[in-house]
């Protein structure tokens, strides 16, 4: 497509194996303001875990070059915290916590630069939601926006595809409204802490998403709601879909914030087309002329992201077992890329019979190609494979 924005800053390499009981420390971390995902991967990348980074003495601090206020930020925090009752009021308040390195982190989302070291999800996220498209628009949509918005929602609910939106009044609460009306699955992505609903006329929908899908943050829970947290939020929208769809935007709208990470993110970003004299078009229709596609009628997402099969997909699931040669395969693939040469010079198997059986899987939801013939394996909620 796509329009371009200044890229994000790029982490660190990250580490992959932390210890068992170092997930209260990767919380904690969230809790000292300016820490963010770059940050916290220079800590990770120094010290080896959380827990060591989040016991280090201040001239340990000191030399990992955070600066002198984020440095006093974090030593304040840790006095005046005890994480294992913070951890335990967030299990009363049941509000799960998922690091970048859970299982059950959206596939995804890990995939963007920089990825939210930490998520807060009230509701459940499920394998189901590898399949998601973000809707976003102005808080003011005119009668047409609202019709395109309730219709494209609910073909896309009722095609088994999560809509991913922000809970703001107007464009967002309508693609909402609209999944959970078509009995379908809905992300609502924060710029507060998940215990925070924002605006709260939204408190009754948001306890309707939190039961048919889930409200997430990557803000402490407490976090108020501030215009500065919006835009980073808008990249973890974009970082869980497939495709991001801006209905009406105005020419500074936030809308076009979501639209520029998702090119970055390599989404596919479409546009509704509007009339050249409204303020709520000029948005959308630029981001038409730069390259975003044109947003006709839902089967134009159905279709480009091949999610026209995304129901028969799920039937699949359900009905057709794992043989062996699937079961081989579940036990070689994870969440890391492979490309299926590898596949086929690790499991010693027939590159006919790999690729029918991926082939298979991949209509089951099991598996997922992500380009130039690599695979990785899709998880449920628990984070146990799809057998």
């Amino acid at each position: 497509m796509n329009p371009k924005r200044t890229s994000e800053l790029t982490s660190p390499a990250v580490i992959d194996k932390p210890s068992m009981d170092d997930k209260p420390y990767w919380v904690g971390f969230t809790l000292v303001k300016g820490i963010g995902a770059v940050r916290f991967q220079a800590l990770l990348h120094h010290f080896g875990d959380a827990k060591t980074a989040w016991n280090a003495s201040p001239f340990e601090l000191a030399s990992v070059g955070l600066g002198l206020k984020i440095n006093e930020r974090i030593i304040q925090i840790r006095k005046s915290l005890n994480l294992d009752e913070y951890m335990t009021q967030l299990e009363k308040k049941n509000i799960k916590v998922i690091t970048r390195l859970d299982s059950n982190y959206p596939s995804r989302l890990k995939e963007i630069s920089s990825p939210p070291p930490v998520l807060y999800v009230r509701g459940e996220l499920t394998a189901e939601d590898a399949w998601a498209v973000g809707i976003v628009g102005t808080r003011g949509p005119s009668s047409y926006g609202r019709q395109v918005t309730e219709d494209m929602a609910n073909v896309l609910a009722q095609n088994g595809v999560s809509v991913v939106s922000g809970l703001a009044r107007g464009v967002d609460a309508i693609a909402h409204s609209a999944a959970l009306k078509s009995g379908g699955r809905t992300i609502a992505v924060m710029g507060s802490g998940v215990d925070i609903i924002y605006p709260p006329e939204h408190r009754q929908l948001a306890e309707k998403i939190i039961s048919q899908g889930a409200i997430i943050s990557d803000y402490a829970p407490g976090t108020p709601p501030d215009s500065i947290n919006f835009p980073p939020r808008n990249r973890i929208i974009s970082g869980l879909s497939m495709a991001v769809v801006v209905v009406e935007a105005g020419k500074t709208s936030g809308s076009l914030i979501t639209a520029g990470f998702a090119a970055d993110q390599g989404r596919d970003v479409f546009a509704v087309p509007g009339p050249i004299y409204s303020p709520l078009s000029v948005g959308t229709n630029q981001l038409i002329a730069t390259g975003a596609g044109v947003y006709l009628q839902p089967s134009d997402i159905l279709e480009s992201l091949d999610l026209v099969r995304n129901v028969e997909r799920r039937e699949f699931r359900k009905i057709v077992p794992a043989d062996g040669t699937e079961s081989a395969l579940f036990n070689f693939l994870n969440t890391d890329p492979v490309h299926v040469d590898e596949i086929r010079a690790q499991l010693d198997l027939p590159i006919e019979k790999i690729t029918a059986a991926l082939t298979m899987m991949e209509l089951k939801g099991m598996v997922r190609q992500v380009g130039g013939m690599n695979y990785v394996a899709v998880k449920d909620e628990s984070g146990e494979y799809n057998l």
